[in-house]
């Protein structure tokens, strides 16, 4: 697919986290693929309006007004988790995805669907496993009555190995963003090496260990690292993403520099 125009929507898995650049800001998958496509095409141009901590809806009636304006050729959608962790039925995120998926088609936009991951790297795993399972079911079924593309970056064996995945085991790490980007580009009928050179890879290193202690213990830090800011944010009402606008609004040019960070 011939792609001169790429918008990306959703949340902070678009926006980029955990994979930074080296002054603070993110890179992700996105940008990972955008770099593979400006270096194929010199007038590629692409925006980023993904927000972290947005749920489903507020993707819908923000960034797709927004993309709809733009008129991408292609447009990635990718948002739900937030819902469900929060307990949002799948079936009902699958027909605001079908709306949105919708309105893109119709303008003219090939669209970009991404199933998620599995959860058995968190505590709360096996609860959340099944509704992740079922809105997997709502996005393949929404991609096939729209002929979007569909992105399947891998279940429980493909992502089981810790590099994948950052200290709060919900965002991925550069080298979890970098393989979704090699399937995205290879999708797209881009060749993955055609961009800048590929991170170092982080040893293997599975996500549980050999002993039940050892595992218990690594919950434990995580739900004070991690779970409970969590939990606090959401009895306060409050998201990571308050306050914050899209870190690219505009279809620019995109020149990654030696460092990786884009320029325009």
């Amino acid at each position: 697919m011939k792609v001169r125009t790429f918008v990306a929507l959703g949340d902070s898995f678009t926006e980029g986290l955990d994979d930074p650049y080296g002054d603070g800001q993110y890179r992700g998958w996105a940008d990972r693929v955008a770099e593979g496509l400006a270096l194929a095409d010199p007038e590629f141009r692409y925006a980023n309006l993904a927000v972290r901590g947005r749920l489903l809806p507020e993707i819908v009636a923000e960034q797709v007004p927004a993309a709809l304006r733009l008129g991408a050729d292609l447009v990635s959608l990718a948002g739900g988790a937030n819902d469900l962790l929060r307990g949002t039925e799948p079936r009902r995120l699958g027909a605001q995805l079908d709306d949105a998926v919708g309105r893109l088609r119709a303008a003219g936009s090939q669209v970009l669907l991404f199933l998620g991951a599995d959860a058995a790297r968190l505590p709360f795993g096996q609860r959340l496993s099944p509704r992740i399972r079922a809105f997997n079911d709502e996005v393949r079924r929404v991609a096939a009555d729209h002929g979007t593309l569909l992105a399947a970056p891998g279940g429980a064996e493909t992502f089981a190995e810790r590099r994948f995945w950052s200290a709060d085991r919900l965002h991925l790490s550069g080298d979890g963003h970098q393989l979704v980007a090699d399937g995205v580009l290879a999708i797209l009928g881009v060749d993955p090496a055609a961009r800048l050179a590929r991170d170092a890879p982080i040893p293997l290193e599975p996500i549980v260990s050999q002993t039940w202690a050892a595992d218990r213990l690594e919950d434990l830090r995580w739900a004070r690292d991690h779970g409970l800011p969590w939990v606090g944010r959401r009895i306060r009402g409050r998201s990571t993403g308050d306050g914050r606008r899209a870190k690219r609004p505009d279809l620019l040019p995109f020149r990654p520099n030696g460092t990786g960070r884009p320029g325009s």
